[in-house]
């Protein structure tokens, strides 16, 4: 019987879907995270408020958070990466309706990777997400943040865990809910992740959660994920059939699977909350839309 427990960020409805091709439509995204609630899930992350030109795929976010169940039990995260994106957030709850519970903060890492992805030095990043965080909770929304690029930047190489964790410092002072690091580019590796983790959990003293969001371009996202764990992380970011990838990251693939945490958690006698049957079942439901297997190693081998 398992004693210790995790909570699940499935962030296949954004992350996931970004870097497809393929538009996806709102009427499917919605079936999607029908499916994902079904199996689970009560944390998603379903749309980012971002500019249709920077990233088609998101341009009905509007359209697919006035579609979404209201159901009091699930949390819904809209990403937002400058203070605009918050007043879209907000926008989605005017007139009553359940909108977006939580903005999903983000500033990176590295300087140029952060002037790609959302036009932001480290500094500026930091100046903005302040802004964001103090902006959304004076109106009444939940904010967490992520610090992206934090195990490797696409452009400059490796990133300082001294850069991440004064970034965390001034990102821990405005309280968020969490803080996550994210390995957006798959480069990280178990000893370098428990030692950053590690290190963010005694920064934060118990004060903030951590979360982590592992992607797995060199297969080391579900092992990085047990040493986030061994770490004192509780609250990890997974995608349905291990979609997704960053549009300004170059050669950057998916996340790490929903079903394939799942599974390690499970039998390691970590209690996830999630149906791991259901989790397959809504693999090969999303596959057949894509026409194509997903990359989720759990679900090719059920």
């Amino acid at each position: 019987m398992a004693t210790h427990s995790i909570e699940l960020v499935e962030v296949g409805p954004r992350d996931g879907l970004q870097n497809e091709a393929e538009i996806i439509t709102t009427a499917d995204k919605l079936a999607m995270i029908d499916r994902m609630i079904g199996y689970g899930a009560r944390r998603l992350e379903v749309a980012s408020f971002v500019h249709p030109k920077r990233v088609p795929q998101m341009a009905d976010a509007e359209e697919v958070i006035a579609g979404l169940p209201d159901r009091s039990d699930v949390t819904y995260i809209g990403l937002t990466l400058n203070k605009r994106g918050v007043m879209r957030g907000l926008a989605t709850k005017e007139g009553g309706k359940p909108g977006i519970d939580q903005a999903g903060c983000v500033l990176v890492a590295s300087d140029t990777f952060g002037q790609k992805n959302q036009g932001q030095t480290i500094a500026e990043g930091i100046a903005e997400n302040r802004d964001m965080i103090r902006f959304a909770k004076s109106e009444g929304l939940r904010a967490q943040v992520t610090i992206s690029a934090a195990f490797g930047c696409p452009f400059e190489g490796a990133v300082e865990p001294d850069t991440v964790l004064a970034i965390a410092e001034e990102m821990a002072a405005e309280e968020p809910e969490e803080i996550a690091l994210a390995d957006t580019i798959g480069v990280g590796v178990p000893s370098q992740v428990e030692d950053l983790f590690g290190r963010l959990g005694d920064l934060l003293g118990g004060r903030i959660p951590m979360r982590c969001h592992f992607h797995d371009t060199r297969a080391t996202g579900i092992a990085n994920a047990w040493a986030a764990y061994k770490a004192g992380v509780r609250i990890f970011d997974a995608s349905l059939g291990g979609l997704g990838g960053c549009p300004f990251a170059p050669n950057a693939t998916g996340n790490i699977a929903t079903e394939d945490l799942i599974n390690m958690m499970e039998r390691s006698g970590v209690d996830t909350g999630i149906d791991l049957d259901a989790a397959i079942a809504a693999n090969r439901w999303f596959a057949g839309r894509l026409g194509r297997e997903l990359p989720s190693r759990v679900a090719r081998a059920a």
